[in-house]
């Protein structure tokens, strides 16, 4: 048990090391990250020069539970709040989770909402 949880631990870390090392998010370009949990989903603007959050937004602020609907929802949100901030286009971060379901659904609204990446 311990053996499968701690496999599973640093196969996470991997994915999201993968990821990462290539990304870099600046102030022209600020990076989009997507944090997942088991009940929410979470959405950041950081500029990694500086080491500031832009905009943040995520399900707990809409009082709902992760869904496609809620992360349509935070893709609108976040486009929204990153038009206040004069940020057009942006480093799409999907951190350790696959580009598929709610994280595909989070991106598809942020580009409708008119963030480019």
């Amino acid at each position: 048990m311990d053996n499968s949880l701690t496999r599973r631990k640093r196969a996470r870390a991997s994915r999201l090391m993968r990821v990462r090392k290539t990304l870099k998010g600046s102030a022209t370009k600020p990076r989009l990250s997507v944090f997942k949990s088991n009940q929410h989903i979470y959405a950041q603007i950081i500029d990694d020069e500086r080491g500031v959050t832009i905009a943040g937004y995520g399900t707990p602020s809409i009082k709902a539970r992760k869904s496609k609907d809620s992360a349509r929802q935070i893709g609108l949100m976040i486009a929204e709040l990153a038009k206040k901030n004069n940020v057009t286009a942006v480093v799409f971060d999907r951190g350790c989770s696959k580009y598929h379901g709610v994280v595909a659904e989070l991106a598809q609204a942020a580009r409708e909402a008119g963030l480019q990446f």
